[in-house]
């Protein structure tokens, strides 16, 4: 039986019209798969990547809205993390210097210790910060060194050497 909207119309076109629908439904259906697959990954390297940068830290503390968590697990560190441009210790060097600048003092306990895990040297956050109270001011080089020793004491660092 033949639609009441196709009629008049030959079955030659609406047999091509039918197959297009197919086709359609199912190129709508294989995209909403493979996003759903994208999710899952991003959602998989996303907590990975959180429980090694992140290890030792009182990260998951707070209690945070879903759609917050969500960003935050599958779009900021399940794949802007993720990219290949650069390594995973520079993503960290360049978070904890913008924390730094930015005067963030609860970020930065959370990222000095993930650049701790990931390899960035102690020293090169002390360069940082040194280098960088010349355009953000002294109080933020002042603030990011009490952190830096309160999360990373420079003991720990000698023992490890």
């Amino acid at each position: 039986m033949i639609p009441s909207v196709f009629r008049g119309f030959s079955r030659k076109f609406v047999a091509t019209c039918s197959l297009a629908a197919v086709v359609c439904i199912t190129a709508v259906t294989n995209v909403a798969a493979e996003e759903a697959a994208s999710v899952d990954d991003k959602q998989a390297k996303g907590m990975q990547l959180i429980g090694k940068l992140l290890a030792g830290t009182e990260a998951g503390g707070t209690p945070l809205p879903q759609r917050f968590t969500r960003y935050t697990v599958e779009h900021l560190f399940g794949d802007v993390w993720q990219g290949d441009d650069l390594s995973l210790q520079d993503r960290s060097f360049i978070t904890c210097v913008t924390l730094i600048v930015l005067n963030r003092e609860a970020e930065m306990r959370l990222h000095f210790v993930g650049a701790k895990n990931v390899g960035v040297p102690r020293e090169k956050l002390e360069a940082a910060i040194t280098h960088v109270v010349h355009y953000a001011g002294w109080p933020v080089g002042m603030t990011a060194l009490k952190v830096l020793n309160e999360v990373w004491p420079a003991e720990d660092n000698a023992s490890t050497e």
